[in-house]
């Protein structure tokens, strides 16, 4: 069999356990709360492995490697930065979130809890989050979309519509008919995928070169600066890319999967597991790139574009069928994203707007099938969008990380910890919060300086002070709110 041949084969059976998984959450799949949380019934290894995939994208296994590749270790910031968000998010978010969002009506999406837990009757934050939930992911599916077409162009040189609409297909697909457990445990398998592959590839580098000791010579012999953590980088962009830690109290992709665990007490089991994926996928992709740089340093034409390290390096390190597969976790990276993003979206769209605007109860089989329409309409869109392959789209995903950590962290960490935020606080601190990220961006643009800090932390940081500014002010005792409150407490601590 031809090269191609035997990838084609990795990719057929890649993608047929991707749907096959998503049969079977179909019959897992009784109302709306199974479609969109699992029946909170996630044990602590799927959860961890789901969020970690869901929260990776193309860019663990393109984008980092590719940054690394190109101007070294000071590009690793942004992986400490990330690691120490999650452990934090795992630590003090995830065992209360679990707690609270039970506890508040049964709240199964981000803006339900927002809303329940602040006793909003008349839906405004549910409404306001929803809108901007539906908004943001539509673009960020899309950007999945686009990301998953030009996979296929670059490495089997498929035109890039037709793997783009196969991507969209099938990942609509699964999605479609096993709803949150299809998506959360085809995030298992693409989560194994992606840290396997980021740990075999640079490991047989590594021996192909003759060992760690003659791999990091020849790296030192392309540039002994590219080892170093400072070189070539500023303060600003430092704290910048240690900020992107913040990102995940805000994630509504994310955050469900803390709201899915089986119990409060098993946030622990998670932590550990997702910390310890995190750790060996950042490490993984940062090896990779320093492989690359020692394997091309005589051939630097090959990689004109450092994002393909990875590709290139499976291609020419193993046998066609293996190389297929590693292939395949960089679409499972990218599939993991947008299936978390389109059952966050589709619920956004059917629980927060839908039902938050008409009040209209769903019988279980129409809650079922109200999801899955969510998902659909959602995808056509965000297809319709990737057919441009427009530049725009991939400029607001840029902003995507930063408004919804901006937009909606500060918001998570009062509502879990603060018994006096208010609807009033939670609101003005979220359209404060969400609005400077597009502000201080442009800022950036046009005058630089400090400007270029990562939007994320101003926009956070005003969140956080508006939003505790107008709670003392619209503070008035509700002894139901502190009830709850006090309840949350107690199932976290057990």
């Amino acid at each position: 069999m031809s090269t191609f041949a035997w990838q084609v084969v990795a990719m057929i059976v890649y993608l047929g356990a991707m749907v096959a998984i998503g049969f079977w959450g179909n019959h897992q799949t009784v109302d709306l709360d199974d479609y969109m949380l699992g029946g909170r019934r996630l044990p602590p290894l799927v959860s961890a492995l789901s969020a970690g995939a869901a929260d990776s994208s193309g860019w663990l296994l393109m984008g980092l490697p590719g940054a690394v590749y190109a101007s070294g270790l000071v590009e690793a910031w942004i992986g400490i930065g990330l690691t120490i968000g999650a452990w934090f998010n795992w630590r003090i978010v995830a065992p209360r979130l679990r707690s609270y969002t039970e506890t508040a009506r049964n709240a199964i999406t981000i803006p339900s809890f927002y809303g329940n837990r602040l006793h909003d009757e008349r839906g405004i934050l549910r409404i306001i989050t929803g809108l901007i939930i539906l908004v943001y992911f539509t673009f960020y599916i899309s950007s999945g979309m686009v990301s998953g077409g030009t996979f296929f162009e670059s490495s089997f040189h498929l035109p890039y519509l037709w793997g783009m609409l196969l991507v969209a297909g099938v990942t609509v697909l699964y999605t479609l008919v096993g709803g949150f457990l299809a998506v959360s445990w085809t995030d298992v398998i693409q989560g194994l995928m992606m840290v396997l592959a980021l740990v075999v590839l640079p490991i047989v580098g590594i021996i192909r070169l003759g060992g760690p000791g003659e791999a990091l010579a020849a790296i030192r012999g392309v540039d002994p600066d590219l080892t170093s953590l400072v070189h070539g980088g500023t303060l600003i962009g430092v704290v910048s890319a240690l900020a992107w830690g913040l990102g995940y109290f805000g994630q509504p992709h994310i955050l469900v999967r803390l709201m899915a665990l089986s119990s409060p007490t098993e946030a622990r089991r998670a932590r550990r597991i997702g910390i310890g994926w995190m750790v060996l996928s950042y490490l993984g992709a940062v090896a990779t790139a320093l492989v690359g740089v020692a394997v091309y340093q005589h051939d630097a034409a090959r990689l004109a574009n450092p994002e393909t390290v990875f590709i290139t390096l499976a291609q020419l390190l193993f046998h066609p069928l293996i190389a297929g597969f590693l292939l395949a976790a960089i679409l499972a990276a990218i599939m993991s994203t947008i299936s978390s993003q389109l059952i966050v979206t589709s619920s956004a769209l059917v629980e927060d707007l839908y039902r938050g605007v008409t009040r209209r109860p769903l019988t279980p089989a129409k809650g079922v099938w109200a999801g899955r329409i969510g998902v659909l309409a959602v995808a056509v869109v965000a297809m319709a969008l990737a057919v441009g392959r427009s530049d725009t789209i991939l400029g607001l995903v840029a902003f995507a990380w930063a408004g919804f950590g901006a937009g909606f962290g500060p918001t998570t960490l009062l509502a879990l910890w603060w018994r006096r935020l208010t609807t009033a606080g939670a609101a003005s601190g979220m359209i404060v919060g969400a609005a400077l990220v597009f502000l201080w961006d442009h800022l950036g643009d046009t005058l630089g300086g400090v400007f270029t800090l990562y939007e994320l932390l101003p926009g956070f940081v005003a969140n956080l002070v508006v939003a505790i500014v107008v709670s003392l002010l619209t503070h008035r005792p509700n002894p139901a709110i502190d009830a709850e409150f006090s309840r949350a407490v107690e199932l976290t601590r057990g």
